[in-house]
């Protein structure tokens, strides 16, 4: 029997296209929603696991009570929520909770846990659970050993040593100027993951890579 459609991610939080796999991902922005489809490809998932974007940080609350009224949400078995860690995972991971409460949702007690009940639900926090950071953070961390990275440490610290205003967010500038340094370059980053430059088998991925098999 051939596999449903995979759906193309929820870009409102009322959104009601139903679902149609037990097993549903949630993510934080277009940008993720393409990173974790070439993961899930990368693991033979993508048939196995729907993925759905929650918007923002703003929208996971209301995204998840328009999820629980979604026709086919009663045979979801498992859900996942990967969101930023920003400046404090603790504080993002609390965050989740919180609205996964408010949505009369069970929760998991710590990161990457599983709740009790139907559906199972846990929780990954980028980069690493544990650290502040995003997905560029954890992306920097797997191309760490490209050649090119020493050359975008050296511009940086060019800028730097010029006087010159760095970015706010150094993580998005760094993963901006390594895709740059591609054959085929002014990729985004989930285009770039598509695109093969990312190195799935980095141990930076152990522990996202674990929590999508466990889903």
């Amino acid at each position: 029997m051939m596999a449903p459609i995979l759906p193309q991610g929820l870009q409102r939080a009322g959104a009601r296209s139903p679902i149609t796999y037990s097993k549903v991902l949630l993510v934080e922005g277009q940008t993720p929603f393409q990173f974790f489809k070439a993961l899930l490809k990368n693991l033979g998932l993508d048939n196995q696991i729907e993925i759905r974007n929650f918007g923002g940080v703003r929208d996971v609350a209301a995204f998840l009570k328009a999820l629980v009224g979604t026709d086919g949400f009663d045979q979801v078995l498992s859900l996942g929520l990967v969101r930023d860690a920003e400046e404090n995972a603790l504080s993002a991971f609390d965050s989740v909770t919180d609205c996964l409460k408010r949505a009369s949702l069970n929760s998991p007690s710590t990161p990457a846990a599983r709740s009790q009940g139907t559906p199972v639900i846990s929780i990954f926090i980028l980069p690493d659970n544990t650290q502040s950071g995003m997905l560029e953070t954890l992306y920097l961390q797997a191309v760490s050993n490209d050649s090119a990275m020493k050359c975008i440490d050296e511009f940086f610290d060019c800028l730097s040593g010029k006087g010159v205003q760095l970015p706010d967010n150094l993580d998005k500038a760094r993963i901006q100027t390594y895709l740059a340094s591609r054959e085929k370059s002014g990729l985004l980053l989930g285009q770039a993951a598509h695109a093969g430059y990312l190195f799935w088998g980095h141990p930076a991925f152990d522990s996202l890579k674990q929590f999508l098999l466990s889903l």
